[in-house]
């Protein structure tokens, strides 16, 4: 059994240019829910909070949003995030898992909207619900893998 396949909890990442959405799978690993965002200061501040986080919720992967277009080509955002996440990988001592992140934004704003959220209450929460759409997703696509 690999390091992608064993139970234990899932961090997922939201990579932006200002704010990092974070969301959190249960133990089981069968739902994601949001956790937070950061607000990004610098690289290194960026590293040391997700280390933390990786530590408090006892995670054991990380799943990264990203994103690729349609026509499947990577582009600058992908390239970014790959640096990012290499980076980000000598501050931490579990695995990552990249995951497409096509859609996860607009599904984000539905649900909130579909809940009675307004579009400001939207904008403060959207990364860290787009982060817990990538991982459901995520964790759906592993639990059909195990059928």
């Amino acid at each position: 059994m690999s390091d992608l396949t064993v139970k234990g909890r899932v961090l997922a990442l939201d990579l932006g240019e200002k704010r990092i959405g974070v969301a959190v799978s249960d133990a089981t690993r069968t739902i994601a829910k949001s956790l937070t965002i950061l607000t990004r200061k610098s690289r290194r501040e960026d590293y040391e909070r997700i280390a933390q986080f990786v530590a408090e919720q006892q995670a054991n992967l990380l799943v990264v949003g990203l994103p690729v277009p349609l026509n499947g080509v990577e582009g600058e955002k992908a390239a970014w995030v790959r640096d990012y996440t290499a980076e980000l990988q000598q501050h931490i001592s579990i695995p990552i898992a990249f995951w497409d992140e096509a859609m996860t934004t607009v599904q984000a704003y539905d649900s909130m909207r579909q809940r009675g959220k307004r579009a400001k209450q939207a904008k403060t929460r959207i990364d860290a619900v787009a982060a817990a759409f990538i991982l459901q997703s995520y964790l759906d696509a592993q639990e059909d893998g195990d059928r």
